[in-house]
């Protein structure tokens, strides 16, 4: 664990070396990212698509939404997507970012084993069915890094009133690697957990895993784009950030493209458009 930390520390000095390199270069981009709408596959096909328009590249570093708000506190991002409401709120409040996007959401889900030992099936509360999960002591997996995703669960434990720990309650050590490799440790050990949609849409046909609780309204998950503050950091490049950020949240280019993405291969959106220019245009269409 001493020897995963010193990796950890030391690829996050490395970053802020490059990154400060990177920043101050005019028609370029680097967005800090939570991990699971990358593995997900959106954020590179966003970004592709913004580039052949534009000729502005983006690219991005891929962490928690602790780690990804961490990069960008050193100035060394221009902007960062993240999906922890209090975590991006305290981000601007304290200067580092401009304002909080509305960019698109999906929703997280319970998974667990199909002999489903918790008797949570069907539940239409996660609180109630968390609540069941400590009370049979039945396996359940964190990611435990202070992503997006471990901010929601420790919420949702929270509002259940329920202190996890014990045997039962299992931290991941490598959760810091994001939502799909949690996913695939917990799988293997037939466990619970929270997680979000896309990521299990796209690992489904490889798991054996199940949704057993989906629906609550407690179980969305929003994610935002913050460009970093050029008041705080004059070398970010915030007029090319300003035309990514407003590309992205134009209802008939970035909404339009996330709208339909995933739709060929999975049957279904895994993520839905939240940009207020969003809803305000299907508010007059409607």
């Amino acid at each position: 664990m001493i020897k995963l930390l010193h990796r950890l520390v030391l690829c996050v000095l490395l970053a802020g070396i490059w990154l400060s390199n990177a920043v101050a270069e005019p028609g370029f981009i680097l967005m800090s990212s939570t991990i699971g709408p990358i593995d997900a596959g959106i954020v590179p096909v966003l970004e592709d698509a913004f580039e052949k328009e534009s000729g502005i590249r983006v690219r991005h570093l891929g962490a928690g939404t602790g780690a990804a708000l961490k990069i960008a506190e050193q100035g060394s991002s221009d902007l960062v997507m993240v999906h922890a409401k209090s975590l991006e709120e305290k981000f601007v409040a304290n200067g580092f970012g401009t304002n909080r996007v509305p960019l698109m959401y999906n929703d997280f889900v319970i998974l667990g084993p199909a002999s489903d030992p918790a008797g949570i099936r069907g539940f239409t509360s996660a609180v109630k069915a968390l609540q069941q999960i400590s009370a049979k002591s039945a396996p359940f997996v964190s990611r435990g890094d202070k992503s997006g995703t471990h901010v929601a669960e420790l919420g949702l434990w929270k509002s259940a009133g329920v202190q996890p720990e014990g045997v039962w309650y299992k931290v991941y050590e490598k959760g810091n690697e994001g939502n799909a490799a949690t996913l695939k440790y917990t799988d293997s050990l037939q466990a619970y957990t929270v997680i979000d949609r896309a990521t299990y849409l796209s690992l489904k046909k490889s798991i054996q895993l199940v949704i057993l609780t989906e629906g609550d309204e407690a179980l969305l998950n929003r994610i935002s784009v913050i460009p970093v503050n050029p008041k705080k950091f004059p070398r970010v490049n915030s007029v090319d950030t300003l035309a990514f950020v407003a590309w992205l949240t134009d209802p008939d280019k970035g909404q339009r493209l996330i709208s339909e993405y995933g739709k060929e291969k999975y049957g279904s959106a895994l993520f839905f458009p939240d940009s207020k220019q969003w809803h305000e245009k299907n508010k007059i269409l409607k």
